[in-house]
């Protein structure tokens, strides 16, 4: 199938590169075959499509999250992160099983893919029903059994075997559009042998880690209690740096830290919402991006959000740390933008295939209606994009040159079949 976009301001997230105005997008099967001025034949394309009036831009990539957590959103807000967890979240959670996660899954896939959302991370349990979802539904996602290790050795075996089993089984899955990842949940809920063994795994298998780090303060002087080190020293001395890895949230860093990621590679996930919803504070994005370090971004679960607006992740990094740090260059509109595109590909370890538009990649993109009121008048995309623009005006999504929404209809999931069984999924654990 090869297919030409015409007409269009392209934003191709290169480094350097400005917004093209007027311009063409070719794809042919599953990669971008051209970026450029629109050609003077278009002979030879299956469709012609013309894209006056909106912007292209490579999706947006959401960094870290546990989609079936939509059956909680709004369940429990407005707590501390150990309160909600402990006595509210994981007691439901323990409810949760196949049917749960799947359809709470499914209603997060639905909502990702309306709002833009071509690549998730997701850590959670049950990761086969998600693996299915994200086969029907033809979005691109990384994905890990989480496992905590506060429980019976026999029990931490046993979750280690499944998420072993899940990240062999399920790697380059769904046409390649998944890959694994191994993820011990956090140096708070995984003793530190536990981790070692998550961090063996990961190099016999040569997949990349993913853990919760340093989201509050509680936790960091937690660990220093029981381990007399910091998260970021305890992780590198358990060898999980050792090796690619994300970690999500790192909110309280001191610059010693900051150091130590940006000299072992390690990506970051920043959550911003999440942590603001939380009160757990806000991560040092600026002294990260002085340091090297591309923080990419995240939603985290919808129960903690309580949405995977990715626009709204994307606006909110470039607000609040102009307002933290008094200074409104602290994250310039087009960082935040990459944030939300090209780093979020560099922290899933994939941008040779996503996060920028240019021939030889994977042609997953999205349109953005640039005609609303509240998007003129059309001075700078990107700002427009990063200010003023909402989830409701992605038009298109493309994953694979295969369209999953055109014109605000979702193509590859019913919609009001998801609503349904999320609802029914969520009345058979209500307490």
């Amino acid at each position: 199938m090869k297919r030409l976009f015409v007409h269009a301001t392209i934003l191709t997230m290169k480094e350097g590169e400005k917004p093209l105005a007027d311009a063409a997008l070719a794809v042919e099967d599953d990669r971008i075959a051209y970026v450029g001025p629109v050609p003077s034949e278009t002979d030879g394309y299956d469709e012609v499509v013309n894209m006056a009036g909106r912007a292209i831009l490579p999706g947006f990539v959401n960094t870290h999250g546990h989609a079936a957590m939509s059956l909680l959103r709004g369940y429990a807000d407005d707590d501390p992160l150990k309160t909600w967890l402990e006595e509210k979240i994981w007691p439901m959670e323990a409810r949760f099983g196949p049917e749960q996660v799947r359809w709470g899954s499914a209603l997060s896939v639905l909502e990702m893919i309306k709002g833009g959302t071509t690549c998730f991370l997701d850590m959670y349990d049950h990761m086969d029903q998600v693996g299915q979802v994200v086969e029907e539904a033809g979005i691109r996602a990384v994905l890990c059994r989480g496992a905590i290790g506060l429980c019976s050795e026999e029990e931490r075996r046993a979750k280690l075997e499944e998420a072993v089993r899940f990240a062999r089984e399920w790697n380059g899955a769904a046409q390649g559009r998944i890959t694994t990842m191994m993820a011990p949940h956090a140096p708070y809920t995984c003793p530190p042998d536990y981790i070692a063994r998550f961090v063996d795994k990961a190099r016999e298998l040569g997949l990349p880690l993913h853990t919760h780090m340093s989201e509050t303060e509680a936790e960091v002087r937690q660990n220093v209690e029981q381990y007399g080190l910091r998260p970021v020293e305890h992780l590198r001395r358990l060898g999980v740096f050792d090796g690619p890895a994300l970690v999500a949230h790192a909110v309280h860093l001191t610059p010693e830290e900051i150091a130590i990621l940006a000299e072992c590679g390690v990506k970051v996930s920043h959550n911003p919402g999440s942590n603001l919803k939380l009160g757990s504070g806000i991560a040092p994005i600026p002294q990260m991006l002085e340091a090297g370090i591309r923080p990419a971004l995240g939603t985290d679960g919808p129960a903690s959000n309580n949405n995977l607006d990715m626009l709204e992740e994307i606006r909110l990094a470039a607000l609040i740390h102009k307002g933290v740090h008094r200074d409104p260059q602290a994250v310039p509109a087009p960082v935040a933008l990459r944030m939300g595109t090209l780093y979020g590909a560099e922290a899933l370890f994939l941008e040779d295939r996503i996060g920028t538009l240019e021939p030889g990649k994977k042609a997953d993109f999205i349109t953005i209606d640039l005609t609303g009121p509240h998007m003129q008048p059309l001075h700078d995309v990107e700002s427009h994009l990063v200010y003023s623009a909402s989830r409701d005006d992605v038009l298109d999504v493309y994953v694979d040159g295969r369209p999953l929404l055109r014109n605000r209809q979702c193509l590859t999931l019913d919609e009001e079949k998801i609503r349904y069984h999320a609802q029914k999924a969520f009345d058979a654990i209500r307490p």
